[in-house]
């Protein structure tokens, strides 16, 4: 363990050198965090850097890389998975502290799972705790079909299977995305400002918006769908056309070979 007033650090005997990174970039990290929610920190705090999170008997989804426990103070990192691009020490941080600072100020139930994700996502460098497949936008494929998971049905957690997680995830970055495009940075604290003064998630869209969040879904969603293009989708969907063609391909030959083995076959009849 390594501790200051402010954090404690807990770590595996060989992530010594991560976790007095950790305590090296905490302060800069919250400073940020403050400065842009205009918040202060008000916690101190634990941070478990961990190459294998079920010693400490803590169950997490395969896919994360890290998770924040609001009631503890808390945050998880699972080391290995951290290091895969894109992932760093100091977004992961970043991202899971946001979480922290959000609950804390936002008290109870009244945070959505959807806008806590998303304005993390946003505060971290849109940099998530969730490994996705960066060649493909689970997005753009069930928009196309015009199939979207409504928010009101993840306030509370996301799906466990995988696709409808990811696309959970996905959603929620491009939801504070369009927001923020819409309404710039201040719109979107001016909506939490709102929550953390007791006002719930629809009403606190209104005040600060003016614009009933129902209607903001709509709006983003066909915002989305504008932009996917035919290139998009051949892009997202490229290792999936190649294979096709491929199949393709293969049974042309196939085929060929057939008729030039039957054509060779009645050749030889006397």
């Amino acid at each position: 363990m390594l501790e200051k007033e402010d954090i404690t650090v807990l770590f595996d005997a060989n992530l010594i050198r991560a976790a007095e990174e950790v305590l090296e970039i905490y302060p800069e990290i919250s400073s940020g965090l403050e400065t842009s929610f205009g918040w202060d920190m008000g916690f101190s705090p634990t941070v478990m850097l961990t190459l294998d999170r079920g010693r400490y008997g803590i169950m997490a989804n395969p896919l994360i890389v890290a998770f924040a426990e609001p009631a503890n103070d808390l945050i998880v990192i699972d080391y290995l998975k951290m290091t895969q691009h894109p992932f760093n020490i100091r977004s992961t941080l970043k991202h899971e502290l946001c979480h922290l600072l959000l609950h804390h100020h936002i008290k109870g139930s009244a945070l959505p799972r959807w806008l806590d994700e998303g304005v993390s996502q946003w505060a971290s460098d849109w940099i998530g705790n969730i490994i996705m497949d960066q060649k493909q936008s689970y997005l753009n494929r069930f928009a196309v079909r015009g199939k979207f998971l409504p928010l009101r049905s993840l306030k509370n957690s996301f799906p466990e299977e995988k696709v409808e997680m990811l696309l959970a995830y996905e959603q929620s970055k491009s939801f504070i995305s369009y927001l923020i495009g819409r309404f710039g940075k201040d719109g979107i604290l001016a909506v939490l400002n709102h929550m953390k003064n007791g006002e719930n998630v629809n009403k606190a869209f209104l005040s600060a918006l003016s614009i009933p969040l129902d209607d903001l879904e709509m709006e983003w969603r066909d915002w989305v769908r504008k932009r996917i293009t035919w290139f998009t989708q051949l892009s997202n969907n490229l290792y999936e056309i190649l294979f096709a063609l491929m199949a393709i391909v293969c049974i042309y030959g196939f085929i060929r070979l057939m008729i030039k083995k039957r054509s060779m076959a009645e050749e030889e009849r006397p």
